[in-house]
């Protein structure tokens, strides 16, 4: 492990209305607090559809949790005619402070391009949001230009032409691996953290790079996940369908009792 401090991101998706939402973060906050986890040492998220975000919001705030709210994307617009947009400046004042960006379920379903995610990571730091930017290849794009390539370009267009660029996360997802039951291994996920590393020094600088936490996702499981932040190039993972199982959820958040270096 890196002294990165290690975040285990939620992203639920389009499930549970704002009721289940409360539900669901007042049983993880039980069961973080039962294993007695340690919020200082590994920072845990949950990204709630927009819909349930002020309940969560307002749960987290009253009972002082220790998790931090994100949001599942944003608009590239502040404001205006721009109908279903959810603004930047809006999630702000919800208390988000990460915001997931360039998901391949968006690039896929949306046609989300480059240029759009550059733009909405822009909005990011304008509101002084953190982008979780993902990045990652199909199957059929590893196969014809082996691992890292397609990661590194898109990662090097999210963050093309800032003048100024604010704290980010990177998460690594391959699409072969989103919800299909296969998973890179370890050390695939590893190396590939470790190029995109290399690719955020050369665009922007050695000590940018060094704080910028790369995770993993992709069918991760409480089973798995110790492989993954067993090294030091990968600093948490962003979990897709386990974060609404709280057994699963709890397990991948103490991945600590189970590394071994």
């Amino acid at each position: 492990m890196s002294e990165r401090k290690p975040l285990i991101a939620g992203n639920w998706k389009m499930n549970l209305d704002h009721q289940q939402a409360i539900a669901l973060v007042q049983k993880l906050s039980w069961a973080l607090k039962d294993v007695s986890h340690d919020f200082d040492k590994v920072e845990v998220s949950v990204f709630p559809p927009y819909t349930d975000l002020r309940s969560v919001q307002t749960l987290i705030e009253a009972d002082k949790l220790p998790l931090v709210l994100g949001a599942q994307d944003l608009s590239k617009f502040d404001s205006g005619a721009y109908t279903g947009e959810v603004s930047g400046a809006f999630l702000k004042k919800l208390a988000v402070k990460y915001v997931i960006v360039g998901h391949s379920e968006r690039r896929q379903h949306h046609n989300e391009t480059d240029e759009d995610i550059q733009a909405k990571v822009a909005a990011c730091f304008k509101h002084n949001l953190v982008p979780v930017i993902c990045v990652g290849e199909t199957l059929e794009e590893l196969e014809e230009q082996g691992a890292a390539a397609v990661p590194i370009r898109q990662l090097t267009a999210a963050l093309a032409g800032h003048k100024e660029v604010n704290e980010f996360v990177v998460a690594y997802e391959p699409v072969w691996a989103i919800g299909t039951g296969k998973v890179a291994t370890s050390e695939q996920a590893a190396e590939v953290a470790k190029k995109l590393r290399q690719s955020i020094s050369e665009q922007v600088s050695i000590e940018v790079s060094s704080a910028t936490r790369i995770l993993y996702g992709g069918s991760v499981k409480s089973s798995n996940v110790a492989g993954f932040l067993a090294s030091e190039e990968v600093d948490g993972v962003l979990v897709g369908g386990a974060s609404l199982d709280i057994d699963e959820f709890t397990g991948i958040c103490r991945f600590q009792k189970h590394v071994t270096l």
